[in-house]
């Protein structure tokens, strides 16, 4: 089943934005989602191609990672999440401190990329996981950063996504324990911090009450509650969600929703999140319903949020999240005033200039 190349093309737009990536030129010249030369994967690869053969190894990375959206269903695009892979390792390689964790479980291989780990400074500890169609070398890049702001940083995948072999249930939560388990003797893991964006933030949320070690949790665009049990609004959630969704869990789009049906959260379990929760919600989500950011407002000790007015991700306005989510974890975990006071700085000017 070939995934709709219009869909596609809107829903991409995202995570073109948050990879400071420009994608006109190649979007024009795909007309399909086949194997033919003007479709979805051929477009994508031949793009990262000129990229790695220019030497822009980050470039390169992002369209591979582009070509296997939103998730390999295909030898095209699973030869896309190779290359995408070979091309990042390639890269962190020129870059000091990022390594490559795999993690060998019951269910499968969780691996990810970390910096920022040591036996003699062991430092407070940031998850950073992305959604159902976002693979760890997207967030990546940033672990440089994330190190110099004084955390042992570790990015991977929701389970089902990217090189997670995990699959994605009700127990996936567990999957931030296992994480804190793996870089316990490199880490303050007693001081840790979920950046889950998406679907994982939904995870994180469902982890907080039984794990201690879980400080604070910035998320954006997660599902709650209403995603998961509202048939009304689920009837309206874009195919590529709905057949991403069916992918990862095993089930089918026409099954997927009474799959999840019990995975939303209640008043009663997120009463038990009694650590600070910041939220970007998008006050013209198409994916996840207004009622769910709601929810937690009411219901979450300590909740933060900030709305912008656009579609699933706030593509138009990724640099204000990027900043203000930035903000939040520097807030939570107590970070050196001079870090905290150069992102405070820089979301005043974003937020200045959008007055």
């Amino acid at each position: 089943m070939s995934n709709d190349v219009a869909e596609l093309k809107q829903y991409v737009l995202a995570h073109v934005s948050a990879q400071n990536a420009s994608a006109d030129g190649v979007l024009a010249r795909i007309d399909d989602d086949g194997d033919g030369p003007r479709s979805w994967t051929t477009q994508w690869i031949r793009a990262g191609e000129e990229r790695e053969q220019a030497g822009d190894l980050l470039a390169a990375t992002t369209f591979y990672n582009l070509a296997r959206f939103p998730f390999v269903d295909s030898p095209g695009r699973a030869e896309a999440l190779r290359r995408c892979v070979a091309v990042f390792d390639r890269w962190r390689r020129t870059v000091p401190g990022i390594e490559r964790l795999e993690l060998r479980l019951p269910g499968g291989v969780v691996r990810a990329w970390a910096a920022g780990l040591s036996t003699t400074e062991r430092r407070p500890v940031l998850l950073m996981t992305g959604g159902i169609v976002s693979i760890k070398e997207q967030w990546a890049p940033i672990l440089p950063e994330l190190a110099r702001y004084g955390f042992a940083a570790v990015v991977t995948e929701l389970p089902g996504v990217g090189e997670n072999e995990l699959r994605y249930d009700l127990d996936s939560a567990a999957l931030f324990g296992v994480l804190l388990d793996a870089v316990a003797e490199r880490a303050d893991t007693s001081r840790a911090y979920a950046l889950a964006l998406s679907f994982s933030g939904h995870l994180a949320l469902r982890a907080a009450p039984s794990e201690p070690r879980l400080r604070g949790i910035v998320t954006a665009g997660a599902p709650v509650a209403a995603f998961f049990t509202d048939k009304e609004w689920q009837a309206s959630v874009p195919r590529v969600t709905v057949d991403t969704l069916a992918r990862l869990t095993q089930t089918t789009p026409a099954t997927v929703f009474d799959h999840v049906r019990n995975w939303a959260l209640t008043p009663q379990d997120l009463a038990g999140v009694r650590i600070p929760v910041a939220y970007v919600a998008s006050g013209r989500d198409e994916i996840i319903p207004p009622a769910d950011p709601a929810l937690l407002r009411t219901h979450v000790r300590d909740f933060r949020t900030i709305t912008h007015d656009d579609v699933h991700g706030s593509p138009a306005h990724f640099p204000h999240t990027r900043l203000w989510t930035l903000a939040q974890v520097l807030e939570m975990s107590g970070a050196d005033p001079r870090h905290r006071a150069a992102v405070d700085g820089a979301l005043a000017q974003v937020e200045g200039g959008r007055a």
